[in-house]
């Protein structure tokens, strides 16, 4: 008996018990499409369409119609993912629920508003966002290997575009280039100190065995993208860590070993070796952050303001005090420019800067220079920075000469959804599909799922 057949049976067994539960008014649940062996019940797509009205989504036509369809393409490219032995470490998918769930908890205003909203713990929208995570990144990744040899032209982008109207142009957003100098406020030595103590007393609570270094990782790590996994960061190679942690990392050779204190950008470590595979390693690690006091914060700004108010005043140039002033490693050396790491340009849109350096730009003119703002940098820190506005683009209708990536990437994007729409009319034709015959009345944008 083939697999198709044992669908066919339990689907008909199915169907057999809801016939008996109606018969004593219950309501159970009914498998409405089969995709592979996969099967797509009437309550997945009743989650997916209260889900998607919870977020003002709306259906170019029957939902019960389109959701299906939509969970059926999600299936054909999992089982891709499957074939390919495409995975993803536990490690990144955490990174991502966590990043989610940080943004739910800023747009609805706290952890309690987002249990209010979901109906659900956080324990248990964390467990909902890890499976919906894993999926979306499998899915990203078989979507990546099937249109990554699309490579165009600029022939063939001159082409795509020749004769259309202006009005059909894309319109480039408003975009800003701007220089940035920082400052970290001083940490006190009595306060590197105090973490330096806290780390030490966790490291002897693990070496005579009172508490594990998973338990103290949850309860005190400040790396929120691991502590939830006990500080594991998964396998990995040299380049994922800064050089300070890696070269502690790779030289641990006893789990059961924790290592000295490490200092790095982010703070101060202790790690623990999970284990070794060839050039990978797989650790874990506590983290803490030395706290910054206000009188350290309220002099870093006036320190900047004085620089700022003497580049003002023409005694020196922006471009030579990044160099010397600015602790800011990835912009010091380029004169202060910031760079977007969506396309590695100068170019920001005000929706990608940080929302302190956008507030801040915001309102000035060319040329000038904000007051000193504090804020969070991308390791996580509080330091206090000024931001110059060297250039701002007005919005605009994209033109070959100031604007080819946009117009590359609109042509590119398009011959992606060709090739990912053809991929799946021919992953149709050889995977086993049925559909309960009360919800075939659909006009389906992939009309092959009923064969």
């Amino acid at each position: 008996m083939n697999y198709k057949s044992v669908i066919v049976i339990l689907m008909a067994l199915c169907q057999s018990a809801l016939a008996v539960a109606q018969g004593h008014n219950n309501v159970i649940d009914e498998v409405v499409w089969v995709v592979g062996d996969e099967p797509i019940l009437k309550s997945d797509v009743e989650l997916a369409r209260i889900d998607a009205m919870s977020q003002g989504q709306r259906f170019e036509g029957d939902p019960y119609c389109v959701i299906p369809e939509q969970l059926a393409i999600r299936k054909l490219f999992l089982h891709q993912a499957a074939i390919d032995s495409v995975d993803v470490s536990d490690s990144e998918i955490y990174q991502n629920v966590d990043s989610r769930i940080n943004y739910f908890v800023q747009q609805l205003g706290g952890k309690e508003k987002v249990e209010e909203y979901f109906g659900k713990t956080m324990t248990q929208i964390r467990e909902l966002q890890y499976d919906m995570v894993r999926e979306e990144t499998l899915m990203g990744r078989v979507r990546e290997k099937l249109v990554e040899g699309i490579k165009v032209t600029p022939k063939q982008v001159s082409q795509y575009f020749k004769g259309l109207p202006e009005d059909s142009l894309p319109f480039v957003p408003t975009q800003v280039e701007c220089q940035i100098i920082v400052r970290d406020p001083v940490v006190t030595p009595e306060e590197i100190e105090r973490v330096k103590n806290e780390l030490r007393d966790y490291t002897e609570r693990i070496n005579s065995g009172t508490s594990s270094f998973a338990t103290l990782a949850l309860m005190y790590s400040e790396d929120l993208n691991t502590a939830r996994q006990g500080g594991e960061c998964g396998f990995a190679g040299r380049g994922r860590f800064v050089p300070e942690f890696a070269n502690v990392a790779f030289s641990l050779n006893d789990p059961k070993a924790v290592s000295k204190i490490v200092e790095t950008e982010y703070g101060f470590h202790i790690i623990q070796l999970i284990e070794k595979r060839g050039d990978e390693v797989n650790v874990r690690h506590i983290l803490r952050k030395p706290k910054v006091s206000d009188d350290a914060i309220m002099k870093a700004i006036n320190d900047l303001d004085s620089i700022s108010d003497e580049i003002r005043r023409g005694l020196y140039k922006f471009e030579d005090c990044t160099k010397y002033v600015s602790h800011d490693k990835d912009t010091r050396s380029n004169y202060g420019t910031m760079f977007n790491p969506k396309d590695n340009s100068s170019k920001f849109e005000m929706k990608d800067l940080q929302p302190e350096v956008a507030k801040a730009v915001a309102s000035l003119n060319i040329g000038e220079i904000s007051k000193p703002f504090l804020m969070v940098n991308s390791k996580g820190k509080e330091v206090v920075a000024v931001v110059k506005l060297k250039n701002r683009i007005n919005g605009h209708r994209a033109t070959m000469s100031g604007d080819y990536q946009v117009l590359q990437d609109v042509v590119t994007e398009k011959l992606s959804v060709k090739k990912l729409e053809d991929w799946i009319r021919d992953k149709q034709k050889t995977t086993y599909v049925h559909i309960n015959d009360d919800w075939k009345k659909c006009e389906f944008k992939y009309p092959g799922w009923i064969k």
